[in-house]
């Protein structure tokens, strides 16, 4: 690994990273998510906070979509704002478990109704799949935001990662086919360009956690073997050359991520696009470093996300 200035609250947990991630086969992929997950600590569910799983209407022809549902027991009131959550992965791995954590919390400090999507997973469900059942989810929201106690002009959509790949899409979906509204989208370190040129991906081909190598498997898997240069802008948003009318955006960065540049090339699009844009880019971090919850790096982060989500959110 190169001489990385990681921030020191970060380093000395580098070692428990994982220092090679094999993403060439299906099994290879499932092998390394089996050992991954067989070190979560099991998710303690708060006593306030309502979680409840349930499956949804798929579009028309797929599958149902499993969903899980968090909710504060005491409600301040109804409507209620709420947020869509889509987990990272590299849209190869993760689950509906991953942001356990993350949503009961921001259930509690906002108030609100936290939605999490169990989207398909490449490589046996590749692109349009996950974009399908993440604009489903939100067509759900809206279609019961009555029942729910929802307020519809208060919904954000919420990713990491490939997650926040897959909030774009829904945002772009939505305004192009004239659907659901959506006030606001947080996209924490998202991939956003299958094209892969930017100069930290083509620096950062070590870094933990995420690096060009995986980078190029991820998006081999997703895309499928069709051709590369008819990629549609709902699977690499990066590639969408309209950017307007896309709801008012926090996009956060770290600084050795392979991801970075993409970040912060996206953000400047929808700015120039006339899209209100918070940007963080974060000093010393690497991506995934946010589970590290510790560092004070990672508690500002939450902190803000936390505040950007009051600020967008508020009646």
């Amino acid at each position: 690994m190169k001489n990385y200035s990681f921030d020191p609250e970060l380093a000395p947990y580098l070692p428990l990273m994982p220092a090679v991630i094999d993403f060439s086969s299906t099994a290879a992929i499932r092998a390394f998510w089996s050992r991954f997950t067989a070190q979560r600590r099991p998710f303690e569910r708060p006593d306030d906070i309502a979680i409840a799983d349930r499956h949804v209407a798929g579009l028309p022809g797929a599958a149902p979509v499993r969903i899980r549902v968090y909710q504060q027991k005491a409600s301040r009131g109804t409507p209620q704002p709420a947020i869509l959550e889509f987990h990272g992965g590299g849209f190869l791995v993760g689950d509906i478990q991953m942001q356990d954590v993350w949503c009961a919390r921001l259930a509690k400090q906002l108030d609100a109704l936290v939605v999490s999507v169990d989207y398909r997973l490449a490589p046996e469900h590749p692109y349009p799949a996950a974009t399908d059942d993440c604009y489903a989810a939100l067509c759900w929201l809206h279609r019961e935001a009555g029942s729910l106690g929802v307020d519809t002009k208060r919904i954000a959509l919420a990713g990491q990662s490939a997650g926040a790949c897959l909030a774009v899409s829904t945002a772009l979906r939505a305004r192009d086919l004239k659907g659901p509204g959506v006030c606001f989208q947080l996209l924490e370190t998202p991939v956003l360009d299958d094209r892969l040129t930017t100069p930290s991906m083509r620096d950062f081909v070590d870094t933990p956690m995420w690096n060009r190598p995986n980078a190029e498997w991820s998006w081999k898997h997703y895309l499928g073997d069709g051709p590369r240069d008819t990629v549609p802008p709902y699977a690499a948003p990066a590639r969408c050359n309209d950017l307007h009318g896309l709801p008012p955006t926090y996009l956060s960065t770290m600084e050795f991520d392979p991801l970075r540049d993409e970040g912060i090339e996206f953000a400047l699009k929808l700015m120039q696009a006339g899209v209100s844009v918070e940007l963080h880019s974060y000093p010393g971090t690497f991506h995934g470093s946010t589970v590290i919850g510790s560092a004070a790096v990672t508690q500002r982060n939450f902190t803000e996300i936390v505040e950007a989500f009051h600020r967008h959110l508020a009646q």
